[in-house]
Parts: structure tokens; sequence; C-alpha cells
């Protein structure tokens, strides 16, 4: 901006697609940012993650860029446009702007967690070949998995297979992979888009989800999830958290200010449980009945002392078997459940936060946000607020 025009409103360009849920909630939290701040003119048109730069970009007289920079030449050129930007994509190895992007290790640590607990002990990744995020989300479910299975059944096609090859073959490739892994087994999906391949490959082998095979995706897309057969079960990566923060590092850039060099990393919201991982690879009768107790009156006032009498063992006893199976005492079972179900409602409904502690099974609102704050490093308010989209009524 001029110093002869101190109220005009900063120009910046928004290279964020369209085509992913991802790069939508992006842009939601970017709007939710300049509603509370100073508006900005906003540069965008709709398209996809893998277009070419705009051509209008090249000639564009503005001054900042948020963009999903999605190669070196994407880089390149607005590198060359001499203005702030900031990057909510990271796989353009060497690019100098400030990033802000979702927490690729928590994300795959939120699916470890999320098989774990029902009890699966085999696991395997399905990703895109070259691609840094991918490789991330593999290397941090590997390492959350270790210490119950030291090798991850791993399958990676290169992102443009879909687009060179028969959908068929590529079907049939998945499928074998598919059919090696021991079961049962959870598979982690690099992306909700992958999701429909792998699922369509799981019943080519003939091999049953979730029984046999539990397949998780992330980016919670809802439409995309709820088509596919079963539903997908999918981490909510908190897209609308990079938007915002985004805005807010470009925000200070603009007014000239430094900003740290380390990246913004944010951490995901929670696993939306759909039918595709809906299993309990448990083989302890009395522990399976244990789970599924938790799973459905663990946010209900549930005790151990409870759990205990309805799994017909003794609390030592099951607290024993229950940590052995599971690396996690029976409180810890049931305290996840609550967690769950707070950010479920908090996220999802307009009820004051005593209301939701209260069906969450905590004891009262305080309680709640403190145990919200030291397991997700949020309050109530920080996890409500961090959603663009208007709850329903």
């Amino acid at each position: 901006m001029t110093q002869t025009d101190p109220d005009r409103r900063p120009r910046v360009a928004l290279l964020v697609e369209t085509s992913l849920a991802s790069g939508r909630h992006i842009l939601q939290g970017v709007s939710r940012y300049l509603r509370e701040h100073q508006p900005w003119s906003l540069y965008h048109e709709p398209h996809g993650l893998t277009d070419s730069v705009p051509p209008w970009l090249r000639h564009w007289q503005g001054d900042g860029i948020i963009a999903r920079v999605q190669s070196a030449r994407m880089a390149e050129v607005i590198q060359s446009l001499r203005v702030p930007v900031v990057d909510v994509l990271g796989v353009a190895r060497g690019a100098q702007f400030p990033l802000v992007h979702v927490d690729n290790r928590a994300i795959a640590e939120l699916a470890a967690q999320h098989f774990m607990e029902r009890g699966l002990r085999n696991f395997g990744y399905f990703g895109l070949e070259g691609e840094n995020w991918s490789q991330e989300r593999y290397a941090g479910f590997s390492q959350a998995v270790a210490h119950v299975a030291p090798t991850v059944g791993l399958c990676v096609v290169p992102r443009d297979y879909a687009s060179d090859h028969p959908w068929e073959r590529l079907v049939d490739v998945v499928a074998r992979w598919i059919s090696g892994l021991p079961k049962p087994c959870g598979v982690l999906v690099c992306s909700d888009q992958c999701g429909p391949q792998v699922l369509e490959a799981c019943r080519r082998a003939q091999v049953s989800v979730p029984d046999e095979i539990a397949v998780l995706g992330v980016d919670d897309d809802e439409p995309l999830c709820e088509v596919c057969d079963p539903p997908l079960s999918s981490i909510e990566p908190d897209h609308h958290a990079v938007g915002y923060a985004a805005a807010g590092v470009l925000a200070a850039l603009l007014r000239r200010e430094r900003v740290a060099d380390k990246p913004i990393l944010v951490r995901p919201l929670q696993v939306t449980a759909r039918l595709s991982t809906k299993v309990l690879a448990v083989q302890d009768p009395a522990i399976s009945a244990a789970l599924r107790l938790i799973r459905d009156r663990g946010h209900d006032g549930l005790g151990v002392d409870e759990v205990a009498r309805h799994s017909g063992l003794s609390r030592s006893v099951l607290q024993r078997r229950f940590r052995k199976l599971l690396k996690r005492s029976v409180h810890d079972e049931i305290l996840t459940t609550r967690i769950r179900r707070a950010t479920e409602l908090l996220l999802k409904s307009k009820l004051s936060l005593s209301a939701i502690a209260v069906r969450a099974g905590f004891t009262h609102p305080e309680y709640m946000g403190a145990v919200l704050k030291a397991h997700l490093g949020k309050t109530p308010t920080q996890i409500r607020n961090h959603r663009t989209r208007s709850p329903p009524d």
C-alpha cells in the first residue's frame, strides 16, 4: 500500500483451489479473519489444485498473496511479483514463503489412536508418490503404531495414475495389495479423494469393510465420505484454522512486521467416525464388552466399577487385561469418549458450555475446559470459534 492512500484496502490474491473441501475450508477461514479484522479487496477465481498459474497473475498489481503453492514453477512466478506471500500447502520444496499448514504428524497420530481404540493391531497406508504431505502422514502413522506393529503395509501410486491408466487397472493394483494385508487391519488413506478406490478395491478383493479392513480417510469431505459405500470415516484437519492463521500472517507482513520463520502447524480437530471403521477387533470377549459399553455410555456418567460389573470381571482384573490389550486404562478410554462427545457438540451444536459439559459426562464446564485444554491444546471456546460453518439449528 502507498503512503499517499492509507485508507485503500489491501489487494490480496487467493490462489486456493475450490475443487477440494480443504481449499474451500481455507477460504472460509480467511473470510472469517477478514470479518473480524480489516477487510481486503480479494482476487480469486475457482480452480483445481493442479491447475496452472492463472494468466492474470503475471501482470497483477497487488499487495499480497495466500496460495496453495503446488509446484516450483508456481513458486517462481509468485516470487517474481515481489509481494508478501503465505503458503498454505507446503509441497514446493525450497520455496521461501511463510508456511501455515495442517500438522501431518498429529493427523497420523489421531488415525493411529482411532484404529487402536478399536483393537486393531495390523495396519496399512495408501498414499500418493512424491507428495511430501503424504510421506509425512505415512512416517507419523508408522511411528505412532510402532509399539504394536513394527511394519505398516504400504501402497503408493502417482497422483496422476488414475488419469493415465484405466480405473480398472488402479483398482486391481490396490485390490492385490489389500489381499496381502494381515486381517483385521486398519488402513489409513492419505486423502478422502482416494477413499472410493480403496473401498472398491476391498470389494474386488472380497474383503469385508469394516470387519476385515477398517478404512479411514483425511479431510472429512462430507459429500464424498457419505457417497462412499460404506460411508468413509475421516479425520477433520481444521483447514478453517489454517486459512484464519494464514490471513493473520499475511496481515502482519502487510504491516511490514516480522513473522516467525518456523511453519505454523494446525492440529486436527477430530475423527468423524462412519461405518468404514465401525469395528471392535478385540479377541477378549470381556474387554470387547467393556469397550462397547464405554462407546455407548462413556459420556453418560459411566464409572470404572460399572464397566467391571458389565464385563463380568473384578476391577483389578479388568484394569490389568484392558491395559495389556489396549495400552491404556479404562479411565483413559472413558475420558477419550467424553472428549470426543464434547468436541462433536462444540462443533455441530449451539448448546451452551454448561449443557455440553452435562451431555459429554463432565461434572461442570470448568473441568471440561481443563480436560480439553490439556488433551487438545484448545479451550472449548477456541474449538468452537475455529469453525466458520454455522452449526445446525
